[in-house]
């Protein structure tokens, strides 16, 4: 029988407290929100071991240092909304949740969504609200954000995305190029988007972001 409160704070204390993620609302939420009823089930004694979890129609459950480390980088405030794209079953919008005003979890894949949507409602995650539809459309109808958290590796990123936005939002996303990937954060200014390389980091390419490959002949 497997001790998941022991492991939640071995994770923070081993992974999480030693990437260099400090802010307190992080480590409460990652210390609190029970990370294994929000993937597989055959799956759940894996729940904290350091790596990510891949989700059965691609998406993925970031491995719990890099969504920290997205979070600290972010620092999102308690009266901000949020847009997470890609959440999967659900942990990314639970921990978001407590550090939000409210988050707009996008999930197109409509099983995976309602899995996510009764899992966020039993861990009392009011805040939280899933969205079924294409990753790359967002959720226009609920912003503009003042943040956008994507939840895997991207090689494009669509304006559709970027310019749900507020002047003065701020994305990260995992850029992939080849076998190497960086998390970068960007700023919506009035003349469109600025980048910063915030840390290494991998994770598979979500459906709807990679680039197309061309042929010449």
């Amino acid at each position: 029988m497997i001790d998941y409160q022991a492991a939640r704070i071995a994770m923070v204390d081993g992974q999480v407290r030693p990437s260099d993620v400090t802010l307190y609302p992080i480590i409460d939420a990652m210390l609190n929100v029970p990370r294994e009823v929000f993937v597989p089930h055959e799956m759940r004694p894996l729940a904290y071991v350091g790596k990510h979890i891949d989700l059965e129609n691609g998406g993925v459950v970031l491995a719990p240092r890099i969504l920290a480390k997205m979070l600290e980088t972010l620092n999102i405030k308690s009266n901000e909304l949020v847009l997470d794209i890609g959440v999967g079953l659900g942990y990314s919008a639970a921990v978001i949740a407590r550090l939000a005003e409210v988050v707009i979890a996008v999930e197109e894949n409509a099983a995976q969504a309602s899995i996510a949507e009764t899992t966020l409602s039993e861990q009392s995650a009011d805040n939280a609200v899933v969205h079924i539809g294409p990753l790359t459309d967002g959720a226009a109808e609920h912003g503009p954000y003042d943040v956008i958290v994507v939840e895997g590796g991207v090689q494009v990123l669509p304006d559709s995305l970027t310019s749900q936005l507020k002047v003065g939002g701020r994305i990260a996303a995992i850029f992939i190029d080849g076998p190497n990937g960086q998390c970068r954060i960007g700023v919506r200014t009035s003349a469109g988007m600025s980048w910063d390389a915030a840390f290494d980091a991998t994770a598979p390419v979500l459906a709807g972001f990679s680039e197309e490959t061309t042929f010449s002949f």
